[in-house]
């Protein structure tokens, strides 16, 4: 199985009591429309299948998950820290024009002051706001996603110009 086939859903964040069950940090928006029987899981560059027994989301973006064959805390270690995913047939179809933040990695962000800043790597989801994580002079900066920064979307030319308040790139240089 190559990555290229897969989707990343999460990865393995803890062990979780002593019968190998584990704590699963979703990366994917929306982890309560997936169908989970099995999944793939990143092991030395490699993608290893395992067979889900039973699985449950009682928080957003967290899952407890208990696999075959992993019945005890110390063959659950094994997997921590590990990424997990699906093949890219069972990824959930989007509405028609349906926009995620995370459909911005890869973009380029520019600022009205500084000019370009790099290329959009990642983009994460806390309670209150999502952030984009660009390396901006050789240091990760985490640019807040909300409409009273962001002045443009060009999907064309994958470009998301900014008006960032003034400091907040110069609180990440000074450290």
């Amino acid at each position: 199985m190559k990555i290229e086939d897969c989707f990343e859903i999460g990865y393995i964040s803890k062990t979780r009591g002593l019968k190998g069950e584990v704590q699963v940090a979703f990366t994917f928006d929306e982890p309560e429309k997936l169908k989970i029987k099995s999944v793939f899981i990143e092991i030395n560059n490699k993608l290893i299948p395992f067979f889900v027994e039973n699985y449950k989301i009682p928080m957003p973006m967290v899952g407890y998950f208990n696999f075959e064959d992993i019945d005890h805390i110390d063959k659950a270690n094994h997997i921590t820290k590990k990424k997990i995913y699906l093949l890219n047939r069972l990824k959930p179809k989007r509405k028609k024009g349906e926009f995620l933040f995370t459909d911005l990695i890869g973009f380029n962000a520019e600022d009205l002051q500084k000019g370009n800043l790099g290329e959009i790597l990642e983009v994460r989801e806390y309670p209150q706001q999502f952030l984009a994580t660009v390396n901006y002079k050789e240091t990760e900066v985490l640019i807040p996603l909300n409409e009273a920064f962001i002045l443009e979307i060009d999907m064309d030319k994958k470009l998301v110009k900014f008006d960032l308040p003034e400091g907040l790139l110069e609180l990440y240089l000074e450290g």
